[in-house]
């Protein structure tokens, strides 16, 4: 099909029964808002979810105050079909996320049993008021496991509350990921050329408008004293994206574009020496 009378090339029909599947991050803490924490979890929890076909479509830093936490629970939980929380379920004062979400689903906070017991046995005599914080869970939550440090996350209907220290929380994410029920994962590919946005920009605009499925990026980088442009392509099938691809070689061709090295594999490769 062309991209003139006969309509757009990327309306593909849906297999039976297929959605797509979404869920949204709400990262709290003063101390991502502040600089002093570098946020290591969402690029994780969009890597991952992606993976098992769950598109992360919203994602939000909240500052430690209630009402800024329970509205983003509410608002994420309403829209989404999984949530994700990150940070403040420590031991200490300013650890407030049970309590914020408890009050987001109007239910008290109460001693999970099984946590406590959890605590207790890894702590044995060290066991304190403020470690036994971490036993807290809005009344109804059941527990997600966590083989790092023991204290578990919690699950409220959609709502994962997951620990906010990267280690932690990435182990708590793979204890609970086989509950996940997702569609088909995002395919992704990129483009390194050597052509500036605005000159690629009119063909790339077009060629969007011939497949609207497909999610067209342009990400422009500058290596070595050369700048370039990235262009990347996503969508979850694979032949809708094999289309989108050869239309964009098309015009790269047409551009005389000079490919380029990968900025992201050139960056790793630089971390890793």
């Amino acid at each position: 099909m062309s991209g003139g009378d006969e309509g757009p090339e990327g309306l593909a029909e849906p297999a039976a029964g297929e959605r797509t599947v979404t869920a949204g991050v709400a990262i709290i803490g003063n101390e991502i808002l502040s600089g002093r924490t570098k946020d290591a979890n969402l690029a994780f929890l969009g890597e991952r979810l992606n993976a098992l076909g769950v598109r992360l479509m919203e994602a939000r830093v909240v500052a430690d105050l209630e009402a800024a936490i329970v509205e983003a629970v509410n608002s994420l939980r309403a829209r989404y079909d999984y949530v994700f929380t990150t940070g403040g379920i420590g031991p200490t004062h300013d650890d407030i996320t049970v309590d914020c979400v408890a009050r987001a689903f109007g239910r008290p906070v109460v001693v999970h049993p099984e946590a406590r017991r959890l605590l207790e046995a890894h702590y044995g005599a060290e066991i304190n008021e403020a470690r036994l914080r971490m036993a807290r869970a809005p009344e109804g939550a059941s527990l997600v496991d966590n083989p790092v440090s023991v204290a578990p996350g919690l699950k409220i209907e959609n709502v994962y509350v997951l620990a906010g220290i990267p280690k932690i929380m990435q182990a708590q994410f793979e204890s609970l990921c086989h509950e996940l029920v997702g569609g088909r994962p995002l395919q992704t590919r990129s483009f390194p050329v050597a052509v500036p946005e605005s000159v690629v920009a009119p063909g790339l605009t077009a060629l969007q408008a011939r497949f609207p499925e497909v999610e067209m990026g342009s990400y422009p980088f500058q290596r070595g004293g050369r700048f370039g442009t990235s262009l990347v392509l996503r969508a979850t099938d694979a032949g809708l994206l094999d289309r989108a691809e050869a239309g964009l070689r098309a015009l790269l061709a047409e551009l005389k574009a000079e490919w380029l090295p990968d900025p992201r594999e050139a960056e790793a490769e630089d971390a890793a020496s």
